[in-house]
């Protein structure tokens, strides 16, 4: 997608601080973090909300969760614990439609979120 700034993202049109990325994930850090630690992880296919997925996104889908868990334990997370979370559609707080992950920890994270 063209004017998707995650796309942009991916193609290094546009800078971002990057700690992980594959043939298929990246992972960045959001430049409006909300805990010490706060990534972004994205497919690097355009897949704009979860309604958008198809049943070849599958795999994808779960390379993402496989990221967010090394990504954790690079980070030293792994004792602790983090809290992966995606927003889907404007209600749930979804601005970008990329699906995106929010991968926080460094801290206590209190529940309900919002």
């Amino acid at each position: 997608m063209q004017d998707c700034i995650f796309c942009k993202i991916v193609k290094k049109e546009i800078p971002a601080e990057i700690v992980y990325e594959d043939d298929h994930v990246m992972a960045f850090k959001d430049i409006h973090p909300a805990a010490p630690v706060h990534l972004l992880l994205i497919p690097k296919k355009h897949i704009p909300t979860f309604f958008d997925l198809t049943d070849e996104d599958v795999s994808i889908i779960g390379r993402v969760q496989l990221a967010a868990a090394r990504v954790a334990r690079q980070l030293n997370l792994e004792e602790k614990g983090f809290r992966l979370v995606s927003n889907c559609k404007e209600d749930a707080g979804q601005l970008i439609f990329h699906i995106h992950y929010h991968l926080l920890g460094g801290r206590a994270l209190q529940w309900p979120p919002g």
